[in-house]
């Protein structure tokens, strides 16, 4: 019994000590959109804890945050940005002002950018289409971008990072020869987008994208009936909506000519998964579409 009882008061003083001890936390990386964490995860691991702004699921055009993110930012060593959505042409100054010491880094700033077509885009976001992660050309220059900057923030890791960014864009690249190799036969093909936000992914492999969305709100009549048109003129069998929007419109479109609504998810953490999917699905569909 008295064996039993320097026992458990052992496994109490360790407990307490373990509780009294101070936890080293992972230094915080701030970013904008969930694709960004998949980078720094890929090329830091663990060495960061990511606090991402706009989470899976909320459009990043419009979102607020909410006050643990604000937290969190505070205490950010760093804020990886996008540059050119609207969320950010609202919130990025203020976030600036809360932590003025947190290194500033615009991955925008590495890519190639396209002139927005669409006018609540242009006004916000300084005239350029922010969704340039969902091509994996673009995303070369991105898993760069992050490289350097974690390197700028934890230099005694730099090798490792670097290391790390090397298998990334081994992975980057692989994809890249799959969707060229995918889309070759199909140069100048039209498909059909709720929210217009594959315009890179179009431009890098010579696609044609067509939103269904018009200036960034529900399509009046006159657009559905052009459309619907359109989409049995080239024989378009897929409208591609993204999770985060109402497929209302989409699914008219798609009742009046036959097509199938297909959902994909470029706001996803898991940015190798959900980009490979997107690409798979515009391939499926324009093979199916020569049957």
């Amino acid at each position: 019994m008295m064996k039993k009882t320097f026992a458990l008061l052992a496994i109490l003083m360790i407990l307490s000590c373990n509780r009294n001890s101070p936890v080293k936390e992972a230094k915080i990386i701030t970013v904008s959109i969930a694709p960004f964490e998949y980078f720094v995860k890929e090329i830091a691991g663990d060495d960061f804890s990511v606090n991402i702004m706009v989470p899976p699921g909320a459009n990043p055009h419009i979102y607020e945050p909410y006050p643990d993110q604000i937290t969190r930012l505070r205490k950010s060593v760093a804020y990886i940005s996008n540059g050119y959505l609207g969320f950010e042409m609202t919130w990025l100054d203020r976030f600036y002002e809360m932590n003025k010491s947190m290194v500033r880094q615009s991955i925008g700033k590495s890519i190639n950018p396209i002139e927005s077509k669409h006018e609540h885009e242009t006004r916000h976001a300084e005239g350029a289409d922010p969704h340039y992660w969902v091509s994996p050309k673009c995303a070369a220059s991105m898993a760069l971008s992050v490289r350097d900057l974690v390197c700028k923030l934890n230099p005694s890791e730099t090798k490792k990072y670097e290391s790390n960014c090397s298998a990334l864009l081994t992975r980057i690249s692989e994809l890249d020869k799959r969707a060229e190799a995918f889309f070759a036969e199909f140069e100048g093909t039209p498909f059909m987008i709720y929210h217009p936000n594959l315009a890179y992914l179009a431009r890098d492999y010579g696609l044609e994208e067509v939103a269904v969305e018009f200036e960034g709100k529900e399509p009046p009549p006159s657009r559905l009936k052009y459309l619907i048109d359109l989409a049995r003129t080239k024989k378009i069998n897929t409208i591609f909506v993204q999770r985060e929007y109402d497929s209302k419109n989409a699914k008219a479109i798609a009742d009046e000519i036959g097509a199938e609504i297909v959902v994909i998810d470029p706001l996803s953490v898991d940015w190798l998964k959900a980009t490979t999917e997107i690409i798979e699905g515009l391939h499926k569909s324009f093979t199916e579409n020569r049957k």
